[in-house]
């Protein structure tokens, strides 16, 4: 596969931003949920979604 330079930046991006964080997944979050609040831009909340079991047939 072509190498695609984008894509290379944003995992850099995110190795770099884990890193921060000692790779602890929760304090991840946290942060990113910070920069989403303070971001000034409307977030989009949506109910989960309704999983219905198989039928069995």
């Amino acid at each position: 596969m072509k190498p695609d330079p984008i894509v290379d930046e944003v995992r850099k991006t995110r190795e770099a931003h884990a890193a921060v964080f000692n790779y602890d997944l929760l304090a991840i979050c946290r942060d990113l949920r910070k920069k989403e609040t303070q971001s000034g831009h409307p977030v989009v909340s949506r109910p989960p979604r309704l999983r219905l079991k198989p039928t069995g047939s």
